[in-house]
């Protein structure tokens, strides 16, 4: 069994004062145990804050990207061994804002994804179409092409140690959600492509994800979570997609 996982990404959002009352809310609320995971991804200057306050509780910590090196003389970048040293336990890589407003190729996003587990991170491939490419029958082909470039650098037995996200660019922050048939049709796509891997990597819906939409996308037998971008950031919005996921 797939264990279900709910991923906050709170973007470029927040302050030292909003992240705590934030933190504060999710881990009142969400305690003791639970089948599903849950974790957040927090903007690179609070994420000692956020190791700190999530300590000893039951909510994972991730970063919204890494860089492809280790060490050395990149000035603004950060190594996945810096996030793993400040608590870190996962990763996004190749998300649909990266891919668009900072050029990442495919290829780049499969170098982070290697540099990930390379760190010892757990990295959370996104991947996703435009409207425009929905519109002309390539979701597929775009999808399996940005999965197939990872795929090819670090083999399906490097895939299966990640989380796939399936974001179609098209729903993210737009108040647009895809239908729980059309996910469930690129999640079962996205797992064919991964072939014989396929079945133990969990693979989550991204785009406009609510707790009003979250049981229906959950109920499809593909969806085995979410990463959730603006609702990630009221705890109860989010602690009712959690709960949802269960």
């Amino acid at each position: 069994m797939r264990r279900p996982i709910v991923i906050g990404n709170w973007k470029m959002n927040g302050d030292s004062v909003s992240i705590r009352d934030l933190l504060g809310g999710l881990t009142s609320q969400w305690s003791g145990v639970h089948q599903a995971e849950v974790a957040v991804c927090a903007p690179y200057p609070y994420l000692g804050l956020c190791a700190d306050q999530l300590e000893n509780t039951n909510i994972g910590l991730g970063a919204q990207d890494l860089s492809v090196q280790s060490s050395g003389a990149y000035t603004g970048e950060v190594a996945g061994q810096m996030l793993t040293d400040v608590g870190c336990g996962y990763v996004l890589v190749g998300h649909s804002e990266r891919r668009e407003y900072h050029a990442e190729s495919s290829e780049l996003v499969a170098n982070k994804f290697q540099a990930a587990l390379d760190a010892g991170l757990i990295p959370v491939l996104c991947v996703g179409e435009t409207l425009e490419e929905r519109e002309a029958e390539k979701t597929y082909d775009v999808v399996g092409k940005q999965l197939l470039a990872v795929v090819e650098h670090c083999g399906l037995a490097g895939v299966a140690k990640g989380i796939v996200a399936y974001e179609p660019v098209w729903a993210i922050g737009t108040g647009k959600t895809a239908t729980p048939e059309m996910a469930q049709d690129v999640h079962s796509y996205i797992r064919e492509v991964l072939g014989p891997e396929g079945d133990q990597v969990r693979i989550l819906y991204g785009g406009s994800v609510k707790p009003e939409t979250a049981e229906g996308l959950f109920s499809q037998k593909d969806i085995d979570g979410a990463l959730v971008g603006g609702a990630s950031l009221q705890a109860g919005d989010f602690v009712a997609i959690c709960r949802a996921a269960e």
